[in-house]
């Protein structure tokens, strides 16, 4: 699988948090990350678990976040739907 790597601003307007918060996270560890260039990249992955262990973030997510287009995205032709049998409920 391949990493996906975000820059501070696009985590801040993906996950819907100032990117003080972003850096905030960095500084703390909380989260991986490569230096690029003399930028921060953050791994995406830690991101979403960095999330989804903080409410208010979670929340943010959810509101001002990438989490407020999730019900515009539900797929409704089934061909493209993943089979519900793979999927793990």
């Amino acid at each position: 699988m391949d990493i996906i790597r975000v820059s501070i601003s696009e985590a801040s307007r993906l996950f819907g948090v100032d990117p003080k918060t972003i850096r905030r996270a960095i500084k703390n560890q909380e989260v991986k990350y490569v230096v690029v260039q003399g930028r921060y990249k953050v791994n995406f992955e830690s991101l979403l678990e960095w999330s989804q262990g903080r409410t208010t973030v979670r929340n943010k997510l959810n509101k001002k976040g990438l989490g407020q287009y999730v019900d515009k995205w539900k797929i409704k032709n089934r061909l493209y739907s993943p089979n519900p049998k793979s999927v793990a409920r």
